[in-house]
C-alpha cells in the first residue's frame, strides 16, 4: 500500500534524494555523489546492504547510512580501549537524517534497527556512532541513547577538518564547525528499538 511506511536497501539511483535530505538535516556538503558513493560501498558486504532509506507515498522520510567492519577508520575520535567488542565485530553508524516533519514518528528507530539486522548477519555485536551533541535541543543524543546507545567519551570538534577542507557548512556554527561529537557505543545485545 502506498501510504504505508517503507525501510528498504539504499541504492546509488537513490543518491539525489539521499543527498539533499542529510544536507537538509547536517549541512551542506555533509554528503556529495563522491562521498555517499563511498559510504554505500563501505555499508555493502555480498548481498548485505547496512543502509537503509524510509519512503512513505514515494516521499523520502529518512536515511540510516552504516558502515560494515573494517569499513571504516578507526582514527584519534575512536577509543577502542573503552569498547567491550572487538572493531571486526563493531559497524559504524555514519549518519541518520529523518526529515523535519517526520521526526517523531519513529523512523530514526527503525531504520537504525534494520541496520542492526543487517549488521548482525555480519557477525556484529555492536555499532559506533560520534552523535552530534549541538543538534538542535540535543535530539541525536536523546534519540541514541533511548535506543540503548551508551556514551564512551566526547571529541571537540570532530566535523572541523571537514569543513575547512571539504566544504562542509555546519548549520549551527554558521560555517566552520566546531561541534563536539559524542562517541556512542550500542551494543546489540541491550538495545531498546
Amino acid at each position: 500500500m502506498q501510504d504505508e511506511l517503507m525501510i528498504r536497501p539504499i541504492t546509488a539511483a537513490d543518491s539525489a534524494a539521499v543527498i539533499s535530505l542529510a544536507n537538509e538535516v547536517h549541512g551542506d556538503n555533509y554528503l556529495n555523489e563522491e562521498s555517499l558513493a563511498a559510504l554505500l560501498e563501505a555499508g555493502t558486504v555480498g548481498d548485505i546492504n547496512l543502509s537503509f532509506l524510509a519512503e512513505k507515498g514515494g516521499e523520502l522520510l529518512g536515511v540510516r547510512l552504516t558502515a560494515a567492519p573494517g569499513q571504516w577508520p578507526i582514527d584519534d575520535a575512536c577509543t577502542p580501549s573503552a569498547w567491550k567488542v572487538a572493531p571486526e565485530h563493531i559497524c559504524y553508524f555514519k549518519c541518520a537524517a529523518v526529515a523535519e516533519g517526520a521526526r517523531g514518528l519513529g523512523v530514526g528507530k527503525k531504520l537504525l534497527s534494520a541496520s542492526i539486522e543487517a549488521a548482525k548477519q555480519l557477525g556484529c555485536e555492536a555499532g559506533l556512532a560520534h552523535i552530534w551533541m549541538q543538534s538542535p535541543n540535543n535530539s541525536a543524543f536523546g534519540y541514541f541513547s533511548a535506543c540503548g546507545g551508551e556514551l564512551i567519551t566526547t571529541h571537540a570538534r570532530r566535523w572541523y577538518q571537514a569543513s575547512i577542507e571539504d566544504g562542509y557548512y555546519c548549520p549551527v556554527c554558521d560555517g566552520t564547525c566546531y561541534c563536539k561529537a559524542g562517541e556512542m557505543m550500542l551494543y546489540f545485545s541491550s538495545e531498546r528499538l
